[in-house]
């Protein structure tokens, strides 16, 4: 299904884009980034809030030295009150990712994954490349709402195109 080359593309991607959303929202009022924009974690950094702890949850389960976030899915959007505050959680959250996507081995993406979900109130297993993959899938689906939000407010989005990102073309 997938190649550890994919998830190194994926974890520099990923990393890429917030870089580029930090900046893009650096000296953005907290009242501009806090206002509900009626998505499903509100505003712009609750949204960026929700995304870093889907990530810190699934990289807990995939990298024992990551630590899972103490708060439930419920309260994901308020995880981190500014945007610096988030910033700074997201950089060590995003050279995590970039470790463990760059010691992965090809064995280390097959077999299943199980971990009680929270969210779902049960165990689960399911196959751990569908996991990695759904991880990356969240970040770009997340980012998107981020995207479109930043849009409608008149903010300049910054550019996802994957071809374009430094290193790739």
């Amino acid at each position: 299904m997938i190649t550890p080359e994919y998830c190194r593309v994926m974890a520099r991607y990923n990393a890429w884009q917030n870089r580029q959303l930090t900046e893009a929202l650096d000296g953005q009022s907290l009242e501009v980034l806090t206002e509900d924009r009626g998505a499903f974690f509100g505003s712009i950094l609750g949204t960026l809030n929700h995304l870093l702890w889907g990530d810190l949850m699934w990289m807990a389960r995939f990298d024992p030295s990551v630590e899972a976030p103490t708060v439930g899915v419920n309260k994901s959007a308020a995880m981190h009150p500014t945007l610096g505050a988030w910033s700074a959680a997201r950089y060590h959250v995003d050279g995590k990712i970039g470790h463990w996507a760059n010691s992965l081995r090809a064995t280390d993406l097959t077999g299943d994954l199980s971990w009680y979900s929270g969210t779902a109130q049960r165990d689960m297993v399911s196959p751990r490349a569908l996991c990695v993959t759904h991880m990356f899938n969240h970040q770009t689906h997340h980012r998107g709402q981020v995207h479109a939000m930043m849009t409608a407010a008149g903010l300049e989005a910054p550019v996802s195109d994957m071809f374009l990102m430094p290193g790739e073309g």
